[in-house]
């Protein structure tokens, strides 16, 4: 394996003019010894020489001055831990724009974040300006605070509606009648009060809930006659479309129709640019569901129970859906638990089905919600429970749920952009599954030679068409880029697309004993 050498330190070049400087002085001296006849013109050539060389060194001893002062700030920020990356914010490559006033000891920075709904912001901001205030020659520090454009990590094999879409999330049930829709509906609402830009999809055409659960003026979706596209409705600043904002009703058809209507509803609305975009799914495992799947690249999901026996029957088989799929299942939430009287908490459905799903199927997470009047009736309403009353014990459940579902997608979207990347200065491809903990490492013409697609593989014989000398030994992918959860999309140089599974990746004969590059000196590491 071929190493790559490290690029010569900023601080070397310093030394070296240093050094330079010093050779320079007892140059321009030595002509003053010169005859009188030339000692003139010999004594300007000499002091406009040192003046050059001086010159020169002031310029490389501000620039080094620089480079300390940015160092200092950015060991300064690198206290700050991420909990959910478990990596401080430098190395997270939140830290942008950095601008440093030597003279006055100003420094202004921003700090911009994987979602504006992050629950820990405002501890982020504290935090920056009180380690970068305590640093000695700083005088004032101005840090400000902004988010990641919305685009999914995947965004050119989008839908064009959905490429400015960070985070798709299912809310799921597999049953009706659980609650499915109003975990939806507030979700969505207490993540827009969280500061993130969110739309409502109603995916369930038979029976869709949204209309009634929200109040917008316009209660009818319009079409935008030069883009054939659909412009959402809006209530209270989130996007909604729903088949019942259609002016359809309730759709009498058959499977296929709707699997056309609900791809036309979904991919061809003006989302614009959404965080999250809530998905209510209709009850089920079948086409529909399937769909869905197929269409989004969806992040997660949230599953919905309640305590019978029954509804974790059919909650299980979602889960098992989902698994299939590569959606990770990021939390449960059990509706109607529990309700206090006489200073009793009493369980008339029983206990333990969101336990269950959580013990059996390793989702990490699980809310209860409480049997409560003012719940339901909010729902007919038209004014979601968080937005009515978002002091109560449900909009504090809500905000929990919401905490929950912005980290999980912050650490799936982390895991799913690094799961696969190219490290040229060992000429390996390096690998770390998502939800899987090993990291291994994999050569880049092996991977190629294990292409499966039509073009590598006969799919009627099963015979070899890509032959092991047809890839050179010293192949290297141009790009490599993230395919929903489940895969990555591998460029070559011949411009060949491969499509290479995680699944497949693990069975791949892998690279052992490869020589690391060498590490840089620690006082050298943040220039």
């Amino acid at each position: 394996m071929h190493l790559l050498r490290a690029p010569l330190s900023p601080c070397l070049s310093f030394l070296s003019s240093s050094l330079q400087l010093k050779n320079a002085f007892s140059f321009c001296l030595q002509p003053l010894r010169a005859t009188k006849s030339t000692g003139v013109w010999q004594n300007q050539q000499s002091v406009s020489s040192i003046s050059a060389t001086a010159t020169s060194v002031g310029a490389g001893v501000s620039d080094a001055s620089t480079r300390t002062a940015k160092g200092d700030v950015l060991k300064a920020l690198s206290q700050i831990i991420d909990p959910d990356f478990g990596t401080d914010i430098v190395s997270c490559g939140f830290v942008k724009d950095m601008q440093i006033d030597e003279v006055l000891g100003e420094v202004s920075f921003r700090l911009e974040l994987t979602t504006p709904a992050c629950p820990i912001k405002d501890v982020f901001e504290q935090r920056a300006n009180e380690v970068v205030s305590a640093l000695p020659w700083v005088n004032g520090v101005k840090v400000t605070m902004s988010a990641q454009p919305a685009r999914p990590v995947y965004a050119d094999e989008l839908p064009k509606g959905l490429r400015a879409i960070s985070n798709i999330i299912a809310v799921s049930s597999c049953k009706g009648g659980v609650g499915k829709s109003t975990v939806a509906v507030n979700l969505a609402y207490t993540l827009a009060g969280m500061g993130a830009r969110v739309g409502i999809f109603d995916a369930d055409v038979y029976g869709p809930s949204l209309p009634t659960m929200v109040s917008p003026d316009n209660r009818l979706l319009e079409m935008n006659p030069e883009k054939r596209t659909i412009i959402p409705t809006e209530y209270l600043g989130v996007k909604l479309v729903s088949f019942g904002f259609a002016g359809q009703g309730r759709a009498v058809m058959r499977g296929p129709m709707v699997s056309g209507v609900i791809n036309q509803l979904l991919t061809t609305s003006e989302w614009g640019e959404l965080d999250y975009l809530i998905i209510d799914m209709p009850p089920g495992t079948g086409d529909i569901q399937l769909t869905l799947c197929q269409i989004v690249p969806l992040t997660a999901a949230v599953i919905v129970t309640t305590p019978q026996k029954l509804a974790f029957i059919d909650v299980a088989k979602g889960v098992r859906m989902f698994s299939k799929l590569k959606v990770p299942c990021v939390a449960v939430v059990e509706n109607m638990c529990h309700f206090d009287a006489d200073g009793k908490r009493y369980y008339p459905f029983g206990k333990g089905s969101g336990s269950q799903v959580v013990r059996q199927f390793g989702i990490p997470h699980l809310f209860e919600l409480p049997i409560r009047p003012t719940l339901s009736a909010s729902g007919d309403s038209g004014t979601p429970e968080v937005v009515a009353d978002p002091q109560g014990e449900v909009a504090k459940t809500f905000q929990n749920l919401g905490v929950c579902v912005v980290q999980q997608c912050a650490k799936i979207r982390q895991q799913v952009s690094t799961a696969v990347t190219y490290d040229k200065s060992i000429k390996a491809i390096k690998v770390k599954v998502p939800a899987l903990d090993e990291e291994f490492l994999l050569h880049p013409a092996t991977v190629r030679r294990n292409d499966r697609s039509a073009q590598s593989v006969d799919e009627w014989t099963g015979e070899q068409k890509l032959q092991y000398t047809d890839v050179p030994e010293d192949i290297e992918p141009e790009d490599i880029r993230p395919m929903g959860n489940y895969a990555v999309q591998i460029t070559w140089p011949d411009g060949f697309n491969q499509i290479a599974p995680y699944d497949q990746l693990q069975t791949i004969e892998r690279l052992v004993d490869v020589p690391q590059p060498p590490l840089l000196p620690p006082e050298l590491s943040l220039y």
